[in-house]
């Protein structure tokens, strides 16, 4: 059986994991920025990685088996991004991939009727409060849900 292959892989493999590999090698690289790119070559591995599928006949079921692990990469990076940038606003955009990258996850598998993993903690980001914690654990008291409507699509609900 064949498998499926997003057409960029050699291409995203070589920019995102080999060129900083041999930047670091040759003592390119400063510390920090060594550890973001070596947890970016980690992400998008194990996204490409994840994206390579048997065709199972329902397109639907393949689609969504190769773009979960997409949004993941793009979450995965976004992570690092927020543990390793210094720019507020690059950091604010990266909080949000987060978030909707999840919200289309649940979105897709959802559609499928999948059932869905259970809800894990985020990675702890470098320098987080105490505050952070006590507001996520409130934030949680009153998390948003995606619920299926009447024609299909799906809409958040807030749970109190």
């Amino acid at each position: 059986m064949r498998s499926l292959r997003p057409w960029p892989q050699a291409a995203a493999l070589l920019l995102f994991t080999a060129l900083p590999q041999i930047d670091q090698a040759a003592g390119l690289v400063p510390g920090p920025e060594a550890a973001y790119l070596k947890e970016n070559d980690v992400a998008m591995t194990k996204m490409m990685d994840a994206m390579t599928v048997n065709p199972t006949g329902d397109i639907d079921r393949d689609f969504v088996a190769m773009m979960a692990p997409h949004h993941q990469g793009a979450i995965d990076m976004a992570q690092a991004e927020l543990r390793y940038g210094k720019n507020e606003q690059l950091r604010r955009i990266a909080q949000e991939i987060v978030v909707e990258q999840q919200q289309e996850i649940v979105a897709m598998r959802m559609a499928l009727g999948q059932t869905l993993p259970p809800s894990v903690p985020a990675p702890d980001q470098i320098g987080a409060t105490r505050a952070a914690s006590t507001a996520s654990a409130a934030h949680s008291n009153s998390a948003m849900h995606m619920q299926m409507n009447h024609s299909g699509q799906m809409s958040p609900t807030r749970e109190n």
